[in-house]
This record gives C-alpha cells, structure tokens and sequence, in this order.
C-alpha cells in the first residue's frame, strides 16, 4: 500500500522515499506527495527522482506511476518527490471550492443528483441532473459561499474508514462530505 503523505500535508512539495515496485515504466513508491486523479480532481504534475510523471492511477490503495521508458529506477533505490506546487495549491483551492459550491446547491435543492464533475488548474465543473433551472439560485449561492470564505474557516480532513482508505472533510457548522481529494486548511484560501 503507497503511503499517501499528501493527505496528512498537502503543502508538501518534497518527499524522500524509496521505489518500491518497478515494472517498466510503471513505478510504485513506498510513500507519495503526488495525487492521482480521483473524484473528478486532475492529478498533480510533477517528478519522481527528476524523471516527469507522465501519468499517475490509482489501483485499489496503491498509486502507480509511469515514467520516460529510460528511467533507471529499481526496487530500494532512494528517490525524492517534487511536485508543481503553483498547480497543487490551484487545484485544491478549486476542488474545495467546487465541492463547497455543490453543497450549498444540495441545501437549496434537497435531492438534486450530481452526475458529474472535473477539476483542472485552471477551471472546475460540476455537473447536475435537475428538472429545474439553477440559475435563479446563483446569486444567493454566490453570496453564501463569499461569507464561507471571509470566515476563513478550518476545512477539517479524516478518515471515515481506515482500511478502505476512505476520507472526508468537514468545515463545522456548514458540511461534511466524503472526499479522498487534496484540500486547503481553511475557507479564506479558496480566495487567496
């Protein structure tokens, strides 16, 4: 199992750690800063040992890596994470603030299915299925989400089930969601 170290400091930008499995251009470390997409969240961009990561996939509570086909990494060898922090911090800033968004439209609509969602660097989504128009209630969603943020309040992150690896966050007195993404440490820096 790939120790997820970007779930206890997502701020992190250099891990130490060893390769653990290699099977080609498939690389396994035995600890990561370095998310995989999940939950509609784009992964992070970033190195493994100064080669680039061409893609990171989750497979059950491992993360695999592919890596340049002439990486000379083995199993044991002592390697370093670096991730682009510049898209790190965007993205967890935009994932946080898509799913506070999402919240504050399940509390408007109770029953509403969400059907959909991506998060880039640069944009997020959330996709709805509803026989009714949501553009009526953006006003009173922007607005709502605007005090959530100056109230700059702590976003609280845990596991719900440790075997299964399964997480949530929570900002008290608003919402509790499950969620396996990288978030920031307060409401405040969804606006920074």
């Amino acid at each position: 199992m790939t120790r997820k170290v970007f779930w206890d400091d997502p701020y992190r930008t250099t891990l130490d750690t060893l390769v653990s499995h290699v099977d080609g251009e498939r690389v396994q470390a035995r600890a990561t800063i370095f998310f995989a997409f999940s939950g509609g969240q784009e992964s992070d961009g970033g190195s493994l040992a100064g080669y680039p990561v061409l893609k990171a996939e989750k497979h059950g509570l491992d993360i695999i890596y592919s890596l340049p086909h002439d990486h000379s990494l083995k199993p044991g060898d002592a390697v370093i994470w670096q991730i682009d922090w510049a898209r790190r911090y965007r993205l967890m800033r935009l994932h946080f603030a898509a799913e506070m968004v999402l919240q504050l439209v399940y509390q408007r609509c109770p029953g509403i299915q969400r059907i959909g969602a991506h998060i880039a660097q640069d944009k997020a989504r959330i996709d709805f299925a509803s026989d009714q128009n949501l553009a009526p209630l953006f006003p009173e969603i922007e607005s709502a989400a605007a005090q959530l943020i100056s109230r700059d309040l702590t976003i609280f992150t845990d596991f719900s089930d440790v075997p299964t690896q399964r997480r949530f966050w929570e900002v008290e007195g608003f919402a509790r969601m499950a969620c396996g993404g990288t978030h920031p440490r307060s409401t405040r820096e969804i606006g920074a």
